[in-house]
């Protein structure tokens, strides 16, 4: 556990003034890029603290100027603190709607405009969503989810959520498949416990909603993509 405490350790000594300072920084210039660096910085830190090491692939399928939504696949808690400061630019993310019950970690959020989603939401929820991540998007920030919803216990896909191919359809913007491993074996889903090693990212093609014949489709064309990067990956690593 000794691991877990050292990134608990990073998240609350620096994560916490800078949150503070950046906040007001952010008011003050009506400037979020500078928290949002601080941010991503401290991020990074914290798995690195805990002995998590990882290693990034594909960033030529990520073109400057271009806003994407990146789905990615979801084992670990260790899975976000790993992908979000890996992407080019500065992204949005869909979160937990009880995270912005959060004091300062809320007002942060809504600063960049991250989007609360619930499960089993009403249809009418899950549209103000994903009106809210194209307003996002609008902004020039990325969208980053896992649309499987919640971590794989095994590195399996889950069955996907629909929100995120609704976006692209309704914005238009381009899709980057992403396939993050080992980050199950670092911190399994239902353990608190970190063990260090390394992950490995992968940003795959990007796929254009255009390009498919239905909603359906592109979320098949993700899919495909994204077990095929990971058969992939077991074959390696066998």
């Amino acid at each position: 556990m000794f691991a877990t405490f050292r990134l608990l350790f990073v998240y609350l000594v620096l994560g916490v003034p800078a949150g503070l300072i950046g906040i007001a920084w952010t008011v003050l210039r009506k400037d979020f890029r500078t928290m949002y660096g601080w941010g991503m910085k401290i991020t990074a830190l914290g798995p690195r603290a805990a002995g998590a090491r990882v290693r990034v692939e594909g960033a030529e399928n990520v073109l400057p100027g271009v806003n994407y939504i990146f789905l990615s696949n979801h084992v670990s808690n260790l899975d976000a603190p790993l992908l979000l400061p890996s992407i080019p630019g500065m992204t949005s993310v869909f979160i937990k709607r009880e995270l912005m019950k959060i004091p300062f970690l809320a007002t942060a959020m809504r600063m960049g405009k991250y989007v609360p989603v619930s499960r089993g939401s009403s249809r009418e929820d899950a549209q103000r969503s994903v009106d809210a991540a194209a307003d996002a998007l609008h902004s020039g920030l990325h969208m980053t989810v896992f649309p499987e919803g919640t971590r794989s216990p095994d590195g399996r896909l889950l069955p996907f959520k629909k929100g995120a191919f609704f976006l692209a359809e309704q914005t238009g913007a381009p899709v980057i498949p992403v396939v993050i491993t080992g980050t199950e074996r670092m911190m399994p889903k239902g353990s608190q416990r970190i063990t260090p090693g390394e992950a490995y990212i992968r940003f795959l093609p990007a796929i254009r909603p255009q390009d498919a014949t239905s909603r359906e489709d592109l979320m098949e064309r993700v899919r495909a993509a994204m077990e095929t990067e990971l058969e992939r990956r077991r074959a390696l690593e066998k």
